[in-house]
């Protein structure tokens, strides 16, 4: 079936490759794979770089998840470097509901002891190097993209609302056209100061000292002790066999299982058979999201406070049961208006170096700008992660202090025979389970390379029985899916859910395939 694509394959490399949602992040850890570097190194490069260029979408005060693997190793360990809430964010603060914006939404900022994990435990490079990329871009300036430009005036009533924001994204008081140069003088100090003080610096030193004051100022509840208690876990993913390939995803609080689901119950039909882009194929894909998302609303909590594990939901069983209330005729009614807490953005990236090394990350602050706030001197703009809270009292994703909300960030690496396959991710909200769902069935059911997998037409469905498709989608496509009660919303072609990533790797040839979505502002590079 014609895709209606450009005409472009995959990038090809034998020694490295990396694949981010900035091209400068790109640039960055390519760079850094060609000193030497490996594919951690390269990562924490453009992990660092994006809080510079997509201040929108990720930052030191925000959240990580990662899927990493060593061939040393020979095994996937997960990062879950998300925050709690603090102990002073008890239900009865938040009597007409927890803010998006503001001091108030603010959880524990995960990412740095996150970054710091990965570096002791698999990186190559000193901390200094690693970060002089991103500290350079900060001090510097770069010219700001026209997606940030727009995030910048979309958020501008917000952001006056906090003298750092102000002073950083709305020079002389209104906000900047594309290709202003960008300057943050604060956020340079405050990097180097990680690069010098690690961990301690953050969490325990004068950096954290200064966060803390600064958001105390604005009426905020984090505090010095949440701060020096955290820190990451580091854990065994979850899988799944789909297809006679083993497909790795993030364990809770993260929302990853229901990828995961959604395999187990997709992988009782013969999709190849119905054709790529059927109306049957997406059918299917649509109503398996819908009953994931069931049990991610019924069950799913941080497990130091529910008793919440995945592996009966992953279950052969549990998916033949869920398998059975899918009408092959009948769009199912979906999620009610209102169950899910929507963020709005992240970033991606994925990496892999020539001794086999692989990273698939994802970091974000939730919302646009995540709070709104720059904490004071520092430069750190923070999440507003609390809002991910339920507001039902008798969800297990309630607010309660020191507890994680459940995470739309997830990632996911697939294994052939043993050995790494394909690694990726995207941002999106929840629209990323239903993404990384798309395009791993465009691979493992229908053998499309990477980019044509990225490329291809795509669906997203939040809430009742509404999809928004991207315009290329066949018109034979949408009739029957609307004779089968779906209210199909087409959008703008290449407008859909998503900004994915995607490595594929080719061990007999020694070679490496990298993809990047037209969707956004990424690239992949290698050599």
């Amino acid at each position: 079936m014609d895709l209606q694509g450009p005409n472009r394959g995959p990038v090809m490399a034998r020694n490295g490759l990396i694949a981010a949602n900035h091209y400068l992040a790109a640039q960055a850890a390519s760079e850094m794979l060609r000193r030497g570097g490996n594919a951690f190194d390269a990562a924490l490069t453009a992990a660092a770089v994006l809080t510079v260029v997509e201040p929108q979408s990720s930052h030191v005060g925000g959240d990580l998840f990662a899927l990493v693997y060593r061939p040393e190793d020979g095994r996937v360990q997960a990062i879950n470097a998300s925050g709690p809430a603090p102990a002073g964010a008890t239900p009865d603060r938040f009597p007409n509901g927890i803010p998006n914006t503001g001091p108030l939404a603010v959880t524990v900022p995960g990412v740095v002891d996150g970054w710091l994990t990965i570096w002791e435990r698999y990186g190559s490079r000193p901390l200094t190097e690693i970060f002089e990329p991103a500290v350079a871009l900060a001090e510097e300036g770069f010219p700001i993209t026209t997606r940030l430009a727009a995030a910048i005036a979309a958020n501008a009533g917000r952001l006056s609302r906090f003298p750092a924001s102000a002073r950083t994204f709305l020079p002389e008081g209104s906000p900047p056209e594309p290709g202003h140069i960008l300057r943050q003088p604060d956020l340079a100090r405050t990097l180097r100061a990680i690069a010098d003080g690690g961990r301690e610096e953050f969490y325990r030193g004068e950096l954290g000292r200064r966060l803390v004051k600064a958001l105390a100022e604005l009426g905020g509840i984090l505090t010095e002790a949440d701060l020096a208690a955290y820190r990451c876990e580091v854990l065994d993913p979850i899988s799944v066999d789909y297809r006679g390939y083993t497909v790795f995803g993030q364990p809770p609080v993260s929302q990853g299982f229901i990828l995961l689901e959604c395999l187990k119950i997709l992988e009782g039909y013969d999709l190849a058979s119905y054709g790529l882009l059927s109306p049957d194929v997406i059918h299917l894909e649509i109503e398996a999201k819908k009953l994931a998302f069931e049990d991610r609303l019924k069950y799913a909590g941080d497990p130091r406070f529910v008793e919440f594990t995945v592996d009966q939901l992953l279950s052969e069983a549990h998916a033949g049961n869920r398998r059975k209330l899918i009408r092959p005729d009948r769009a199912g009614p979906g999620q009610a208006p209102g169950q899910l807490s929507i963020g709005r953005e992240t970033t991606y990236l994925t990496a892999v170096d020539r001794h086999g090394n692989l990273v698939s990350w994802i970091q974000s602050i939730f919302h646009v700008f995540g709070s709104a706030v720059i904490a004071g001197d520092t430069g750190i703009v923070l999440n507003n992660r609390l809002c991910g809270f339920s507001p039902d009292p008798a969800s297990p994703n309630r607010l309660e202090p020191g507890k994680r909300p459940v995470h739309t960030l997830n990632t996911y690496m697939v294994f052939k025979d043993g050995r790494p396959y394909l690694s990726g991710g995207t941002p999106g909200q929840h629209y990323q389970v239903m993404v990384n769902l798309q395009v791993l069935v465009n691979v493992l059911d229908f053998g499309l390379d990477p980019q044509a997998a990225l490329d291809a037409p795509r669906w997203g469905n939040l809430e009742g029985t509404e999809v928004q498709v991207e315009a290329r989608l066949p018109e034979s496509t949408i009739t029957e899916l609307r004779r089968r009660g779906h209210d199909v919303k087409p959008v703008h072609p290449w407008f859909g859910p998503g900004r994915a990533m995607l490595i594929a790797i080719d061990p007999e040839r020694g070679v490496f395939q990298g993809a990047f979505d037209l969707r956004g502002e990424g690239y992949a590079l290698g050599w």
